[in-house]
């Protein structure tokens, strides 16, 4: 039997980056960037105003001097006009600053104050001078020309793509997302709004792996359920061009377990317990298609549990993520529960800012369904430990 450690290693072990794509900013967000972004110019690209003012010669620009306002320069202008001594230009936010400038006076510290104009005035009066360099922001102060402004390996959010465009680039060279099918395998499984006759219960675990599949970033391009039917099964997995394929159900040493029937030794494919409760049923290897295969037991806890395990770390390597795991943080158990002997519990739990407890009274069993939609994190509880005492410190995968 498998550690959990051991078997997480060799899924890593196969999930290398995907290819790089050069794609357009608007479809970049959520991606990794594959190569670094260097500014082509430099940020900002020329001295500019960082306030509604008066560009003026500091040594002009004293308490009570009267300047005469010779100019004016908008966000956006090409102007640079000549300032002599005593005189001034007003400046909006973002302009160029004239060269003879060396201060800017914003609109409050002037006798006419923040009053809106349509046209320049003839003369202001100081009633604060500025010090050198005031409210100039200065070309190549935030970068320079060439400087790496978002590194290689970086998750493209908005203020990334912002520093992006910035630096003059409108595409980014990024890892292409997984391209996923989820196939759910069962004959008892019906559609969630179907009428159940004995034996038969609602098809979740595709809901489940889907909506986890797209929340973790990849793209999901096929959803499948499949009876429990050898020939069925093989073609609807002849029919796909994925990355990876995960499915649920039928992974274990039952004897209508098709998954395995199917899949075993193809390709590196390999099932076998992994000591862990809930999932201990597992399949995984690379298919001769070149796909990675991820065969998870039908209980729903199980499905849960073994996407972020396994699954969800795989996908975001396959991305170029190089932080592939959940935040995990301790907590102090509020009730003592049970655990597996001699496996690695993995139990959905809710916490607070000191304590945590199981979602449900049930305990780790893999058919409690009910605990999913109200847990917020997994209890990873070692192997070796034989129950949860009260008052223990319990490492909690953080999922919310």
């Amino acid at each position: 039997m498998r550690t959990v450690d051991e078997h997480r290693a060799r899924i890593l072990g196969t999930a290398a980056p995907l290819p790089v794509e050069t794609i357009p900013l608007d479809r970049a967000r959520g991606r990794v960037l594959a190569s670094d972004i260097r500014s082509r110019w430099p940020v900002p690209l020329f001295d500019n105003s960082g306030m509604d003012g008066y560009a003026v010669h500091g040594a002009d620009a004293t308490v009570g001097a009267e300047l005469r306002v010779v100019a004016d320069v908008p966000a956006g202008s090409s102007l640079d006009p000549a300032l002599g001594p005593g005189q001034a230009a007003r400046i909006m936010t973002g302009a160029p600053v004239p060269t003879d400038a060396d201060a800017v006076i914003p609109l409050e510290h002037t006798d006419l104050g923040t009053e809106v104009r349509a046209d320049a005035p003839d003369r202001i009066t100081v009633t604060t001078a500025p010090r050198p360099g005031a409210h100039i922001r200065r070309a190549g102060e935030d970068a320079e020309a060439g400087s790496v402004t978002v590194a290689a390996g970086t998750v493209l959010g908005p203020w990334q793509l912002s520093s992006a465009a910035s630096a003059g680039h409108d595409t980014v060279d990024v890892h292409r997302s997984p391209r996923v099918a989820v196939v759910s395998t069962g004959s008892e499984l019906i559609a969630p709004s179907a009428r159940p006759v004995r034996g038969q219960i609602p098809e979740s675990n595709s809901v489940l792996l889907a909506a986890a599949v797209a929340s973790a970033g990849a793209e999901v391009v096929a959803v499948h359920t499949v009876a429990d039917d050898k020939a069925a099964l093989v073609t609807v997995l002849d029919g796909l061009d994925v990355d990876v394929v995960v499915l649920s159900g039928g992974a274990s040493v039952g004897a209508f377990d098709v998954v395995k029937a199917v899949l075993d030794r193809t390709g590196s494919i390999e099932f076998g317990p992994v000591s862990m409760q809930p999932g201990k049923p597992q399949g995984f290897g690379v298919g001769d298609d070149g796909a990675l295969y991820f065969c998870l037991p039908g209980n729903p806890v199980s499905v849960a549990v073994s996407f972020e395990m396994f699954v969800r770390p795989a996908l975001l390597a396959l991305a170029g993520r190089s932080d592939v795991d959940r935040p995990r943080v301790t907590r102090r158990a509020a009730v003592g529960w049970r655990t597996p002997p001699g496996r690695t519990q993995v139990l959905p739990v809710v916490l607070d800012d000191t304590t945590v407890r199981p979602a449900t009274s049930g305990g780790s069993g893999s058919h409690l369904v009910s605990s999913l939609a109200v847990a917020q994190a997994l209890a990873i509880v070692p192997a070796d430990v034989e129950r949860v005492g009260e008052g223990a410190s319990v490492e909690v995968m953080v999922l919310t």
